[in-house]
Formats: structure tokens, C-alpha cells, sequence
């Protein structure tokens, strides 16, 4: 048995968890604990990050000491101390690596030093078992892209985003219809008594040749509408936020129509289409991207609700898959505010 203690605080949430695996690979997540700040940051209409590192700092030393107690366990039995790196903001990030390289310094244990997008990568392993390689839609905050995951630190990025990402995207839409913070969930429980097809919003994008994105001129075009029409009456906002929200799917599954025909170019066959990060908590686009993976003969994986934001599980899974294969790290990891994913990009062209 294998057990690791994750680290996660690259944004707005704290989180803290324990994760073990056993000698035949199956993994137990014991532990895993978040604290948001969403109320903190919710008047800002953002996430401020001198208030999200300072929100670190007070509340993560009886997080992970939480963390250790739910898991029944020690830092005298852990096998490793998994910390996100990066990439985030660079207050909360240097919070959680400071924090993990004393522990891993006192307890005498490795340092596991993980890249926050690779642990979103690696989640459907922790939770499915799934086998490489698998094609990813990896959809946060901050990011948008679609990768060939072909194994632990081997990554080809097939597409990604020329502007916003779909959470960027999704908060920025929320703000100007009055929604609040945070944006996604808010835009996808007024789309539900929407009608999608009242405003005739743009797919940006659709039907190029490479797996890219580009949420900007769809954001515009909201924009237009909701001034054309002002005041905007309850109504209103459900049609806006039901149109958006359909452009946007539209959009995610053609790129990755495309994305799923050159994956066989860097990678072989897919064994599964993969949803992580907080958009796949989306249902209209986990709804839609299942019956992709169907249409294609694959499984649709995507992590349970409770995974698909930031948490500290995701982070000691990674550790461990990386334990695994000896690839620790020393006091001297850097904290990186940026910190790409793909060790190469292979721009996939459509047949």
C-alpha cells in the first residue's frame, strides 16, 4: 500500500487529501477535504488573489491536519507529499509548495511537485481506471484544450484556446447578465428555462481544419443582444444564457469531432473520451460529449461532480503516478505560475 498526501491551492479553493493505492493498482481515496472562498470573492465578481493567498495561509495548516485525521493516518506513514506546483496564481501556489516541501522536509518523506493541469488529466485513472491513451477535453477557469494523453508526463496538445477559455468565457457571460460569481454554474440554471434558439449566437470556429477555440466573438455577440434589447427582463436572461450555453456546446463538440480524427496521428486509438476540470461539471456538455464518445464507439468518462473542480485527491493521485515511476522532486521545485501540459503539439488537420 501506497499512501500520499495532495496539496491543492492554485486558486480559490483550499483542499487537502489522502490517497492510497494498493500493490495491485486499485486506488482509495481516504480523505478529501475543500474549503472554497467563493463568498470571499463573490462581491469582487472574481477571484481576487491577494485575498485568495492570505485565505491559504490562515486556514491550510488545519486542513491537512484534518485531512490526516479523516484517513485514520500520519505523516509518519506517508509515502510522499504531493503539492500543485503550478500553474495558478503565484501567492496561492507558493502557499501550498512552502507548506508541502516542511512537511516533506520534517517527516522525512519525498516531494511530489505535480503540474495542476496533469492531475485534472490523470483524474479518470483515479476514478475509472482507465488505460492509455485517452483523448482529454481539459476545461477549467483558465484553460481550454484538448490533449492526447499517451501517459504520465506524455502529453500532445491537439488543440487549445486563441482567447478565452470556457470558463473565462462562462464567468464573463454571467457577469454582464447580472449573474454573479461563480459564472458557470449560475449561466447553466438559468439555461435551463431558456430558449436556445431565440438569439442566433455565433459558433466560432466551427468547421476548421485544426481542434482550436476561440470564445471571443461569441461573448461579443451576448454582448449585442442583451444591449439590444435592454432592459433585460428574467426572461430574457434565461433565452441569453440558453443560446450561449448552446453555442458554446456546439462549438466543444465539433473541435473535438476533429480533435478524435488526427488523434490516431500521435496517438493510435482512443480508449475513452475524457470531460475534466470545473466545466465538465456542465451536464449540457457532458450530456453532449457522451453521445460523441457513442457516435465514435468510445467510453465517455468524466470524474464525479465532487472531482471535476479543484481538489486535493486529484493532486495525490498524480503524486502517486508519479511515485510510481520514481519521478520525485527536491527542495529546490519551483512554484510556476505557468506551467504547460503538452510536452509537444501536433496541429491536427481534419481529413
Amino acid at each position: 500500500m501506497k499512501t500520499v498526501l495532495g496539496i491543492e491551492t492554485t486558486c480559490d479553493e483550499t483542499a487537502a487529501a489522502v490517497v492510497s493505492v494498493d500493490p495491485d493498482g486499485m486506488p482509495q481515496i481516504r480523505s478529501n477535504e475543500v474549503l472554497s472562498q467563493i463568498a470571499e470573492h463573490a462581491v469582487y465578481g472574481g477571484v481576487v488573489p491577494e485575498i485568495a493567498a492570505r485565505a491559504h495561509v490562515e486556514v491550510l495548516d488545519r486542513l491537512v491536519a484534518r485531512a490526516l485525521e479523516r484517513a485514520g493516518t500520519s505523516l509518519a506513514d506517508l509515502d510522499g507529499i504531493a503539492v500543485a506546483a503550478g500553474p495558478g496564481l503565484i501567492g496561492g501556489v507558493l502557499v501550498g509548495l512552502v507548506t508541502a516541501k516542511t512537511l516533506s522536509l520534517v517527516a522525512n518523506k519525498p516531494l511530489l511537485a505535480v503540474n495542476h493541469l496533469e492531475a485534472h488529466a490523470l483524474t479518470a485513472r483515479l476514478t475509472d481506471g482507465l488505460d492509455f491513451p485517452y483523448l482529454l477535453l481539459l476545461a477549467s477557469g483558465g484553460h481550454t484544450q484538448l490533449v492526447a494523453v499517451r501517459g504520465v508526463g506524455d502529453y500532445v496538445r491537439l488543440g487549445g484556446t486563441i482567447d478565452d477559455a470556457i470558463g473565462e468565457a462562462f464567468d464573463k457571460a454571467a457577469k454582464l447578465l447580472g449573474l454573479g460569481y461563480p459564472g458557470g454554474p449560475a449561466v447553466e440554471r438559468m439555461a435551463e428555462d431558456g430558449d436556445p434558439e431565440r438569439f442566433a449566437l455565433p459558433r466560432p470556429m466551427l468547421g476548421r481544419r485544426t481542434a482550436d477555440f476561440s470564445l471571443s466573438g461569441l461573448k461579443t455577440a451576448l454582448r449585442i443582444e442583451a444591449e439590444r434589447i435592454a432592459p433585460l427582463a428574467e426572461r430574457d436572461v434565461a433565452d441569453l444564457c440558453a443560446g450561449f450555453q448552446a453555442a458554446v456546446v456546439d462549438v466543444v463538440i465539433d473541435r473535438a469531432r476533429v480533435a478524435l480524427r488526427g488523434f490516431s496521428d500521435v496517438a493510435g486509438r482512443p480508449t475513452a473520451l475524457v470531460a475534466a476540470g470545473g466545466v465538465a461539471a456542465n451536464g449540457a456538455i457532458r450530456r453532449a460529449l457522451a453521445a460523441l464518445a457513442g457516435e465514435a464507439g468510445l467510453a465517455f468518462v468524466a470524474p464525479p461532480l465532487a472531482l471535476c473542480g479543484d481538489n486535493g485527491a486529484m493532486i495525490a493521485w498524480a503524486g502517486l503516478e508519479r511515485l510510481r515511476l520514481g519521478l520525485v522532486d527536491d527542495l529546490t521545485a519551483p512554484a510556476r505560475p505557468r506551467w504547460s501540459l503538452a510536452v509537444e503539439s501536433a496541429p491536427v488537420t481534419a481529413a
